[in-house]
């Protein structure tokens, strides 16, 4: 799916109007039955619900709710105008006026904090004040009475985008004018400001409805956002021939793990082998052997001659695909082996943990890195790498940066993990849940994306074929498991299951 800007959504939205054709205020008809049929679907008919309407088409939106909520039969309907001038948004005034004449529904008008409505805990308010239309953050009486709405302790469902919020960048936004949902409605893509985590107390959980805009005119319209589906994925897993063998799925190399830390080694190996890999190889140092022998013995051991840690590369020519970092330590022999590495190696590389660390430490170590590899960070781990950022938006710039500079595929690890290509595009991932957030996951992650390379998946492909199908096994493994107690190996041990749900989809 495309992520488009706030004002990529209006051209989208006015090339439908034209060319389907259809009349503006016939496009909110559809936004709003949209979102009637979710409220109907989710809330008893005897709640109160609390409508706040604004002057333009989100009060629009607002007010079609309020006449089609009152048409399935929910009793206790009341709007609220924020009055900010004597004029509303042509198709707002005629929803407006709808409203009045077929349903008789008195509006309560808004035009100082004296009118401000009494808002009890049970109640429901929808808000339909602001929509993504805004660039500068709200003051004044709007901005009073979202705080009033947001001190009530109500379930709060925001249409379109929680007002106040602005659809991209909200740096120098105020927080505090900003409308806290529950749960947003939005109309046909989400807001790329989503996907960002300063912004998950306003936007809580979000659906994507679908308006029916027209699939040409969204074609057409390039952007450099995407969001990772199951059927973008289907399409990319290959399938298996009858006369298949294991040369065929290459042979991966994961240098991994160290004293104490050959666990990532085991996770990250494990997951190597269930993604599909034909051959995977770990080099791990002498006091890692019968650890991995013993916890993955579909691997074939390569010793390093150190007892503790990595310090001399193998021969590299077997191997189709070489990952490197899980657990590895950041000691002086390990940095000499990993600089030899970066040098010496002819394609495309897995990076991850210590060997980013490393490779943070010792700036010169980037430019060194083989084109198209994939660096796997996690947030902090990045800003190692690329330095502080303000707030998502700005970290999304800095890693589209970086990927563009360095020429490298760049996974931001977190919700919605994020893959940044070399040539500018950004794919947000739509799988994962907050049990993953515990120590191995981002190995098993390593070992999965490696297990693509070695397959002959472009790295691109892999990475991001690689986060959804990982994602997807933390899905299934928190329906076994729940959130607390998930662990990385739940992720390593769920990875067929996520093949099997993208092969029946």
């Amino acid at each position: 799916m495309k992520i488009f800007t706030t004002s990529q959504i209006r051209d989208i939205d006015a090339c439908t109007i034209q060319n389907e054709p259809v009349a503006s205020i016939d496009l909110m008809e559809r936004a709003g039955k949209a979102c009637t049929n979710w409220i109907c679907e989710k809330f008893d008919r005897n709640e109160k619900i609390i409508i706040f309407t604004g002057p333009g088409n989100n009060g629009g939106d607002g007010w079609t709710v309020a006449r089609l909520l009152t048409e399935q039969g929910f009793p206790n309907i009341r709007v609220c105008l924020l009055r900010l001038s004597a004029a509303l948004s042509p198709d707002s005034a005629i929803n407006r006026e709808r409203l009045i004449e077929q349903h008789r529904i008195p509006v309560a008008e808004i035009a100082s904090a004296d009118d401000f409505p009494v808002i009890k805990p049970s109640d429901i308010v929808i808000d339909a004040l602001f929509g993504s239309g805004l660039t500068r953050p709200l003051t004044s009486l709007p901005a009073n009475l979202i705080k009033h709405i947001n001190s009530a302790g109500c379930r709060v469902i925001a249409i379109d985008i929680p007002s106040g919020l602005m659809g991209e960048d909200n740096t120098g936004n105020i927080a505090d004018n900003i409308i806290k949902a529950n749960h947003t409605l939005t109309f046909q893509f989400p807001k790329l400001s989503f996907f960002f985590p300063e912004n998950e107390m306003f936007v809580g959980n979000w659906t994507v409805l679908d308006i029916g805009l027209r699939s040409d005119c969204i074609e057409k319209t390039d952007t450099p956002y995407y969001y990772i589906y199951k059927e973008d994925i289907a399409g990319l897993v290959k399938p298996r021939r009858k006369f298949s063998h294991k040369g065929m799925f290459g042979h991966a190399l994961l240098v991994a793990g160290s004293y104490g830390m050959m666990g990532a080694a085991v996770l990250a190996s494990r997951a190597c082998l269930r993604a599909g890999a034909g051959l995977v190889s770990v080099h791990v140092p002498l006091k890692g052997c019968e650890i991995i022998q013993t916890t993955v013995p579909e691997a074939i051991v390569s010793l390093d001659p150190s007892e503790t840690c990595f310090s001399r590369i193998p021969d590299l020519i077997p191997y189709n695909a070489i990952g490197v970092g899980p657990g590895i330590g950041r000691r002086t022999a390990v940095q000499k082996a990993l600089n030899s590495l970066l040098i010496k190696c002819p394609r495309p590389m897995v990076i991850d943990a210590d060997a980013l660390n490393l490779i943070a430490a010792h700036k010169g170590f980037i430019e060194k890195i083989p084109e198209n590899s994939i660096l796997t960070p996690h947030p902090k781990e990045f800003e190692r790498l690329a330095g502080v950022n303000k707030n998502g938006y700005d970290r999304l710039m800095k890693q589209i940066a970086f990927a563009r500079k360095h020429k490298v595929i760049l996974v931001l690890k977190g919700a919605h993990t994020s893959v940044a290509l070399p040539d500018g595009k950004s794919y947000f991932n739509s799988t994962g849940n907050p049990g993953m957030a515990s120590g191995g996951s981002g190995d098993v992650l390593t070992g999965i994306i490696l297990s693509f390379m070695a397959q002959g998946y472009e790295p691109a492909e892999a990475a991001i074929a690689g986060v959804y199908l990982h994602g997807l096994a933390g899905d299934i493994a928190v329906r076994q498991k729940g959130q607390q107690a998930l662990i990385a190996s739940d992720i390593a041990d769920n990875i067929g299951n996520a093949f099997l749900q993208t092969e029946t989809s």
